[in-house]
């Protein structure tokens, strides 16, 4: 790590610190900072997020990149993290991961807290979430991280949902400030938003580098020097996630006019007044693409993405991301542009597996599939009766998830199939390696029935409760279809009809459903936007579909059609600096209010010293008050927020390069 001496008028002159020298300070804010300072210490903090202009390594040019575009929070306390000029964040930890993380959003709330707030991770995040929801449509994005100097109790640093990326009510995390180097905080940040990748805590075993090279970011617990590396068991984790259609959100384009980083020729991104950029001269590898001045060579159309061929632009109608199940749609080239549209998907609540399920996040989500990612391919799911006798208890063992205080919350009957999933198994323990079986017995009549959850643990004190900072994987997921015309929401059974489903595919006629943006993907036979003429199918976000396309049809067929791009079981059955950093303070938005997705996460900590107990009193000093005023008349006011996104560029840029890196075991403690 290099950093400017604060001490010295010379601003060429800075100390250089090894990783493992770096030591984890008390949690408290110990410096006050002018606007200035504060401005200044922002802008390093984010470019400490791009990838630094001295690395010169070829580029991975594979088209599985994907995109993570972030939005940042902080509250006025919290400038002390801004301080390290050299600062890594998630992008990059993630590009080894083929993910790149694209900052178009900082928000400051310099005059007041939005949200409550407090010591209590749980309502915390509640609160953080249900505020991304219903004040950040004007800038959406995928991801929301809090960053706060209000420290959390016991020993938790971080909070966010398991499997949530992506998801319009859970994609984001809490991450308390509990180091003066942001690089501390930074892997706290990257480690929440790795479990909303699908990412669980490590393990022993799965980590092999040594101890002193800071351990790995998805350990339970940090410590120092601090983790920077994903192992290989996390990236399996990624895959699983994304293959099962998990993250549909990552494959279209960051807006280069709204994210931050600024205008340069071989940056890799394409920018306004540019044909192509392929990154700098030393780098790019495009038979297309002047890399001295981001010209397209004499004779190119194109130059990089999916929808160019040999420097040439790919007809309208091919072909370029196929359905990844049965929720998802085709998306096609449309002649003009390089990049394949972004992936779309039927809107939550269309039904799916036959009418046993339903859509939810491009996934399709059934008890079935559940059990068998917990148990293997033989489980099934156990019998109503399992669910409500287990789940009554309102225990560890058998909930309905937490409230926003952290207890556990007792099912009613008709919740009872939105708490711990149980299932019906042959196996004799789970797949997940740090996961036990809890079997219950109950009676049905003269018979018996053995009922089998899951509780997963973590290592370290006895005392101390499981999960930590993500969803409990032994839950029942939320979108997941609980009795006719229902859904599990936030813990509880509820009627489907508040995704307005029925709404929205009523537009379409009869000959389409809708998709995530709500506009009509029609059959095969029907033209959008409304499937109500005569047309080749798809809708007007998918791409154009021609007769020569490389698939059929493009929407649900007929049940007695073949239609190899979607599956017949998707039936029309729906349910009811550089420049300035662009910091967005808070402002008070009218917005529809939307029902928020159920929250049941875990806490990753810092290590306990010895002889204290855990959740009773945190490891941290105190923090002071803090600065922003809960005064519903100090509030700030919005800053050139755009009410409208231009569109995407029309190619993607360079994937980062990929070093091949391991892990270690984190010789923190587990809490």
């Amino acid at each position: 790590l290099i950093e400017p001496l604060t001490v010295s008028t010379d601003a060429d002159r800075h100390a250089v610190f090894r990783a493992e020298s770096l030591h984890l300070p008390g949690g408290h804010c110990q410096h006050h900072h002018s606007e200035e300072e504060h401005e200044e210490r922002r802008n390093d903090f984010i470019q400490g997020m791009m990838s630094p202009r001295s690395v010169r390594v070829k580029r991975d040019l594979s088209q599985n990149m994907k995109y993570v575009e972030l939005h940042l929070v902080f509250c006025v306390h919290d400038f002390s993290v801004f301080h390290s000029s050299s600062f890594c964040l998630n992008q990059q930890y993630y590009k080894a991961l083929n993910i790149r993380v694209a900052l178009i959003g900082l928000e400051v709330w310099t005059s007041r807290d939005m949200i409550s707030v407090s010591e209590n991770p749980h309502s915390t995040l509640a609160a953080f979430l249900s505020w991304r929801q219903k004040q950040l449509r004007s800038l959406p994005n995928d991801n929301a991280q809090l960053i706060t100097g209000k420290s959390f109790r016991g020993t938790t640093i971080g909070l966010a949902p398991l499997k949530a990326m992506c998801s319009e009510y859970q994609s984001g995390g809490v991450n308390m400030d509990h180091s003066e180097l942001a690089v501390g905080v930074a892997a706290t940040v990257a480690h929440e938003m790795g479990h909303n990748f699908g990412m669980s805590h490590d393990i022993p075993g799965y980590c092999h580098a040594s101890a002193e090279d800071g351990g790995c970011i998805m350990a339970a617990a940090t410590g120092h020097p601090f983790p920077r590396v994903f192992n290989e068991y996390n990236l399996k984790e990624l895959q699983s996630y994304l293959s099962s259609g998990g993250g549909k959100c990552l494959f279209n384009l960051p807006n280069t006019r709204t994210m931050y980083g600024g205008h340069r020729c071989g940056n890799g991104y394409l920018e306004d007044g540019e044909e192509c950029d392929c990154g700098d001269e030393e780098e790019c590898t495009s038979p297309c693409c002047n890399a001295n001045n981001c010209t397209l060579k004499t004779g190119a159309e194109c130059a990089h993405g999916v929808c160019c061929h040999n420097c040439k632009l790919k007809s309208p109608g091919v072909l370029c991301r196929g359905p990844s199940g049965s929720c998802d749609l085709p998306e096609y080239c449309d002649g003009k542009t390089e990049s394949c549209p972004a992936d779309f998907y039927l809107v939550d609540g269309t039904s799916c597996a036959g009418g046993r399920a339903y859509c939810y996040t491009g996934m399709c989500l059934t008890l079935e599939q559940q059990c068998r990612s917990l148990w293997g391919q033989d489980a099934r799911p156990a019998p109503d009766l399992c669910f409500k006798r287990v789940n009554e208890a309102g225990d560890i063992y058998g909930n309905c998830g937490k409230d926003e205080f952290g207890r556990y919350r007792r099912c009613s009957e008709r919740d009872a199939k939105c708490g711990k999933i149980q299932c019906s198994s042959a196996a004799s323990k789970p797949i997940e390696n740090n996961a036990v079986s809890i079997e219950t017995t109950v009676k049905e009549g003269n018979s018996k029935i053995t009922c089998r959850g899951t509780h997963v643990y973590k290592l370290g004190k006895e005392d101390e409760e499981p999960q930590g900072d993500t969803l409990d994987p032994g839950l029942v997921m939320t979108g997941t279809k609980c009795g006719e015309d229902s859904i599990c929401f936030n813990g509880m059974c509820r009627n489907a009809s508040f995704l307005k489903t029925d709404d929205c595919s009523a537009k379409c006629h009869g000959h389409g459903l809708c998709n995530n943006n709500r506009n009509c993907h029609c059959d095969s036979g029907w033209a959008p936007p409304l499937c109500n003429q005569k047309g080749s199918g798809g809708s007007v976000d998918s791409g154009p579909v021609t007769s020569s396309s490389e698939t059929h049809a493009t929407a649900s067929p007929h049940p007695s059609q073949s239609c190899p791009s979607w599956p017949k079981h998707a039936i029309a059955h729906p349910a009811g600096k550089l420049p300035p950093v662009p910091v967005f303070p808070a402002e008070q938005r009218k917005q529809t209010p939307q029902p928020q997705r159920g929250i049941s996460p875990q806490a990753r900590t810092l290590p306990v010293p010895v002889g204290q107990k855990p959740n009773h009193a945190s490891p941290l000093p105190a923090r002071p008050s803090p600065l922003c005023s809960l005064d519903p008349k100090n509030q700030s006011q919005p800053s050139a927020v755009p009410k409208h996104r231009p569109d995407p560029p029309k190619r993607p840029p360079p994937p980062c390069p990929v070093k091949k890196q391991s892990g270690v075991n984190a010789s923190s403690s587990h809490s």
